[in-house]
């Protein structure tokens, strides 16, 4: 069998030129139902063949760095999405880019964190991680959730939960300047933080060669330009059903959020059942901090420049859960060693979250 180190799934190869093909065929019969289908199934595709040659070129500049290479990945592909909704929708869905990131942190924290503790633990009953590095990610991720999405609530220059276009202004710079500070002590000052104490075959294998990491880079953009436009033509219908299926539209946001992380839970999955659990928090984690440190910047710079509102304040309830997540967060990261009882406790947190998104 030839080594997945020198050769591309054929999959890959073709879930690109497969939604591209799909994408000319929508914009020439727009609304056909059959097509709507596909345009679904291949949005999914390009996501999952956009992961994996993420992947691919993470494996050829390897830890910490291939983590950051699938966490920019994947929030390129959210702050697609979350743009294609809120420009098509207009003001009405002021709030989406607020609910899409708060679902993708809560996600994150309690569903993903929560199900690797719990397969990990079942397999391997404990597992050993880095807490400096946890640690300092979480301290993060409690500072960008605050000041982004808890701090509009309660700011006078303009009523909340809008913040007004220097105050915009502010929260997007400050959150992309901590967020790349961060990156910098994952990847350059403190880069021993974020790895595994102890050598393993899966993370040591052989790395892609050089020729097959720029052609999975060039398939990446591809793949990524292909769910653009793909979440263009299908954003309507995923609004139209969520609101016939009566359900909030906040909803929206945590179907998008599910859409792009998809793929990297499977990533953080397969780490976790491998007893590699410092990689599966690297995902985890990063994931989050992109979410709210590359989208809300790129998010407020578009929607300062056309004049538009956005609206980034949670509510009530959501900032009751937000504190409960990270105060948990907090207890579970801050032995270096879990057990499935902290991952039944995330879990059941992320219960709660679903339950009150549909019956607030």
């Amino acid at each position: 069998m030839t080594s997945p180190a020198t050769v591309l799934p054929r999959w890959t190869l073709g879930a690109p030129i497969v939604s591209w093909i799909v994408l000319g065929a929508a914009y020439a019969m727009p609304g056909h139902a059959l097509l709507l289908a596909l345009v679904g199934v291949s949005l999914c595709a390009a996501v999952f063949a956009a992961v994996h040659h993420a992947e691919v070129v993470a494996h050829r500049v390897g830890e910490p760095f291939g983590t950051l290479v699938l966490a920019v990945a994947v929030t390129v592909i959210e702050v697609a999405l979350i743009v294609s909704v809120m420009l098509t929708s207009g003001p009405e869905k002021a709030g989406l880019a607020r609910d899409t990131v708060f679902a993708a942190v809560m996600i994150v924290c309690n569903g993903l964190v929560g199900l690797c503790l719990l397969v990990g633990g079942i397999r391997h009953r404990e597992q050993d991680f880095q807490s400096r590095g946890a640690a300092a990610a979480l301290a993060v991720l409690a500072s960008l959730s605050v000041l982004t999405l808890v701090m509009p609530n309660f700011t006078t220059t303009r009523p909340g939960p809008v913040l007004s276009p220097s105050q915009l202004a502010f929260a997007g710079v400050s959150s992309l300047v901590l967020y790349c500070v961060f990156v910098f002590v994952q990847t350059v000052r403190h880069r021993d933080y974020f790895l595994a104490g102890v050598p393993d075959e899966d993370v040591h294998a052989e790395p892609p060669s050089a020729r097959l990491a720029a052609i999975s880079g060039v398939l990446l953009v591809v793949s990524l330009v292909a769910v653009v436009l793909l979440a263009k033509v299908l954003s309507p219908v995923v609004e139209s059903a969520v609101l016939s299926a009566g359900a909030p539209p906040a909803v929206v946001g945590i179907v998008i959020a599910s859409l792009v992380l998809l793929p990297e839970a499977f990533a953080a999955l397969r780490a976790a059942r491998a007893d590699r659990l410092q990689t599966s928090l690297n995902l985890a984690l990063g994931s989050s901090l992109a979410s709210i440190g590359l989208t809300i910047p790129t998010v407020a710079g578009v929607f300062l420049y056309i004049g538009q509102p956005i609206v980034l304040g949670i509510d009530g309830k959501d900032m009751v859960l937000l504190a409960l997540t990270l105060v948990v967060a907090t207890l579970t990261l801050s032995t270096g060693r879990t057990t499935i009882l902290q991952g039944a406790v995330h879990l059941s947190l992320f219960a709660a979250y679903l339950f009150l998104s549909f019956a607030p």
